[in-house]
């Protein structure tokens, strides 16, 4: 019996998609992870209250808390270099859905990004890509919210620390529902494609 929720595609063909092409934070310089911790040391002395403790001991807090912020970004960045390839990968699936006479029809002529291209973003979850600890709807609601990543000084320590991930989600979930209608998933069966990790 058919899952309801999958669109029907004439045939049994299983048809070919486009490889997904992640960029990966680990190529993050060291030079620039020196930079980002330089310039969180002052964030990081903002959250400090005032102590009587030893000159030393309030340093290595202060430290402490700059490399945790600067953790918390290249979090922040991971995510959103995944979301800047998986909308890149939408574009080129829609290339290829143009190509082929019995993809054409699943795809609606919309303005870009349309909610119903979170179909993609469901396919990838339902073929179980492995993302190493980092969510795709998190990810992509990144990328819809900041065209670039944005350079670590422009956070607030609230937003690295407790905002970001509410503020992505909520992204997310706000563009892929704007369809008036559930959006049409594709079954993950009838698609394939390679996942490659490339450098930055």
């Amino acid at each position: 019996m058919r899952d309801e929720r999958y669109i029907e595609i004439p045939g049994s063909k299983t048809h070919e998609l486009p490889p997904l092409l992640v960029h990966s934070a680990a190529e993050h310089a060291p030079t620039e992870d020196e930079a980002d911790l330089a310039s969180v040391m002052s964030e990081a002395e903002d959250m400090l209250a005032a102590s009587d403790v030893d000159a030393a001991i309030l340093e290595q807090r202060r430290f402490d808390l700059a490399v945790q912020l600067a953790a918390q970004y290249r979090g922040l960045l991971s995510h959103w270099l995944w979301g800047e390839s998986v909308l890149e990968w939408i574009r080129q699936c829609e290339i290829t859905f143009e190509c082929e006479d019995t993809l054409r029809k699943l795809l609606h002529p919309d303005v870009w990004p349309h909610a119903s291209r979170a179909s993609f973003v469901t396919l990838l979850m339902d073929k179980a890509v492995p993302t190493h600890g980092v969510a795709l709807e998190k990810a992509v609601g990144l990328r819809l919210t900041f065209r670039q990543p944005p350079p670590i000084n422009c956070f607030s320590n609230q937003f690295l620390f407790y905002l970001n991930s509410t503020v992505a989600d909520t992204a997310y979930q706000t563009w892929s529902h704007l369809v008036p209608q559930a959006p049409t998933l594709f079954p993950p069966e009838r698609f394939h494609f390679e996942v490659l990790n490339i450098g930055n």
